[in-house]
């Protein structure tokens, strides 16, 4: 009987995932983590394991070559920069994601996240839970230009909820010219993005040429005004050079829902920064992105075991490998 490890953390025993795979003769293995995974204990989790539904595990070269029974990965949401798919391809392990299952969760989330920066609510509360009553002005997102790096399933959700709040759209991408289907959504490269943006909503994939994207030059670009929002990965921001962006009233502030270390480790450059604020990764998690996550990853496991995955992001690498 193949076993699969589950280590999504809203994934049960006996959930409706669970049954689903269970029906089909799959031994499920949960195993969640409780806090930073090392990655000897998620090698001892992978012993006698066929596949695997996870979260953001850091499944490394190393510890896929201490699998060896390991033949797909599907992860329950996006991103999977946590997975060398490279490494999994040479050893024939497929590896999954779910395109496009939280979008509209993620899109929500990036307004909410507009609106609470825009007002300041977080500040608000936190000063009259501290026994003061804040009354400084916040800003309207009506007649506001919003900057969206990258055009993928998320932003494209983005679109709409923002055009009903009145804001105008800009946005740079790497996605072909004939797929860019808004006619709301004005293309540019990204330094005029950051020099006409109020607001700068970041999301794309995390890759070598993402990384630290956003750094002290793209800062120096922005308006002084501006204020970041990042849902996407943490890595693509430059943390110190935001830091001291925003301490020095280069841009406004920035709410963070991704950081490069999570959780948010106690030296982290973002702590204490008035102006910046830092969620726990919760865009995609709401109760209904959760249910789809868990029931499409569970079927697209089902699928690669039988050699047939629909989301395989290396397949071609794998087919490559067989040549």
């Amino acid at each position: 009987m193949p076993r699969v490890l589950i280590t999504t953390d809203y994934l049960r025993p006996g959930d409706e995932v669970d049954r689903l795979l269970r029906r089909a003769g799959l031994d499920t293995v949960h195993k969640p983590p409780s806090g930073r995974r090392d990655p000897e204990q998620l090698e001892a989790a992978l012993d006698g394991i066929d596949a695997a539904l996870v979260g953001h595990d850091p499944f490394t070269a190393d510890v896929l070559a201490r699998a060896p029974r390991l033949r797909a990965i599907v992860r329950t949401g996006v991103g999977y920069d946590s997975i060398d798919t490279v490494a999994a391809a040479k050893l024939g392990i497929s590896v999954s994601n779910l395109p496009g299952v939280n979008a509209n969760a993620v899109a929500e989330y990036t307004m909410g996240l507009l609106l609470a920066g825009a007002r300041r609510l977080v500040q608000s509360a936190q000063g009259v839970a501290n026994g003061i009553w804040p009354r400084e002005d916040g800003h309207e997102l009506r007649g506001a230009t919003l900057g969206l790096i990258g055009y993928g399933a998320a932003a494209r959700a983005v679109v709409p909820l923002a055009r009903a709040f009145g804001m105008h759209m800009v946005c740079t991408t790497s996605v072909p010219p004939e797929l860019r289907d808004s006619a709301e959504v004005r293309f540019v490269e990204l330094p005029e993005l950051l020099a006409v943006s109020d607001y700068v909503s970041v999301h794309t994939s995390l890759t070598d040429r993402t990384r630290g994207l956003l750094d002290e030059s793209a800062f120096k670009q922005m308006k002084p005004t501006a204020l970041l929002v990042n849902t996407a990965r943490g890595a693509i921001v430059d943390e110190d050079a935001l830091a001291a962006a925003v301490r020095s009233g280069e841009i406004a502030g920035a709410a963070l829902d991704v950081a490069r270390e999570e959780p948010l480790p106690p030296g982290s450059p973002l702590r204490g920064v008035d102006g910046i604020v830092v969620y726990s990764h919760l865009a995609g998690q709401t109760a209904e992105a959760r249910a789809t996550a868990g029931l499409q990853g569970a079927e697209e496991l089902l699928a690669a075991l039988a050699g047939r995955p629909r989301f395989a992001v290396n397949a071609d690498l794998i087919a490559e490998g067989k040549k």
